[in-house]
Formats: structure tokens, sequence, C-alpha cells
């Protein structure tokens, strides 16, 4: 199964789901496809589209599928790699209005730098990511976190 998910963003995403369909489409994608789409409004005969997706269900779908396909989102990046899944994520572009700015690019672009996810640049060649995540071997994430406390902790006693 692949799960696609828009995240939460009040923008149209539409492009990432017309790709996504375009690939069921062409049978390049063979597996169920649950998307989560937030206030996108798509409807499909390929896919199970959900607006909102209660965050229980949504982690059990995290952990059950073989792909997650997802917007520049951290939150969402990291959702997938937590649960060690292959990742492939486009970034919401200004130019489309699909976000304010094009942070996601960034987003993207750093954890693709580190090894742990694919990019979807050109969403009319989903097909060759799809190919291409056959065979990819995402690094193992590691949190960051205990250096993120450790530097807070040391900022706060040398300030004491």
């Amino acid at each position: 199964m692949i799960l696609v998910t828009l995240g939460t963003q009040d923008k149209d995403f539409s492009r990432l789901l017309r790709a996504v369909d375009k690939q069921i489409e062409k049978g390049n994608i063979k597996e169920k496809v649950i998307a989560q789409v937030g206030t996108t409004k798509y409807t499909s005969n390929n896919m199970e589209i959900f607006d909102l997706i209660p965050s229980d269900k949504f982690n059990y779908l995290i952990n059950e599928c073989d792909l997650l396909i997802t917007h520049g989102g951290v939150g969402s990046i990291l959702a997938g790699l937590k649960a060690n899944k292959k990742v492939i994520a486009g970034a919401r572009r200004k130019k489309y209005k699909e976000h304010v700015n094009d942070h996601q690019l960034q987003i993207i672009n750093r954890f693709v730098k580190d090894g742990y996810i694919l990019e979807l640049k050109s969403f009319d060649k989903l097909d060759k990511v799809l190919e291409k995540a056959r065979t990819f071997k995402p690094k193992q994430y590691q949190s960051n976190t205990p250096n993120f406390i450790k530097m807070i902790e040391e900022y706060i006693d040398n300030v004491k």
C-alpha cells in the first residue's frame, strides 16, 4: 500500500495527487493508494481519499505502507523515516500558490543530501522516482534531539 499525505496546509496541492493518479492510470502504481489530502479538493476513482485522518489511524497507515509519498513538510517526512519507510517528497511551491514560500525545497534537499529520502523534482517524472524507490535503501534515521538538548543545557548553564 502507498500512503500519500499532503499535510494540513490550507493551500491546494492537487498537483501531487494528479501525478500519482497519472501513474496509477499508466499502470506504474499497482498497489492500493490511500491519500490524506487536508483541505485540497480532489476526486479520484483510483485512490481512497480522506481529508484528515485521526492520528491513531494515520500512524497505523504509516506503519502499514510500503511507500510514503508526501509534501516537503518536516513532520510528514519524519513520520515516514521514524517508521523506517521509503519516502518520496515533492515540494509545495510558491509559484503554484501551494505555499507562501519555497522552504520545502530546502527541507527536501537536506533530507536527500543526507540519504534519507528521494525527491520528486519534476512531477511528470514520478514514474522514474518510483522505479528508483524500488531499490533505494534509505539511511537509518537518527534523531538529533539529544544534541539540541545538550546545546540548550550548556546555554542555560553558561547564562547562570
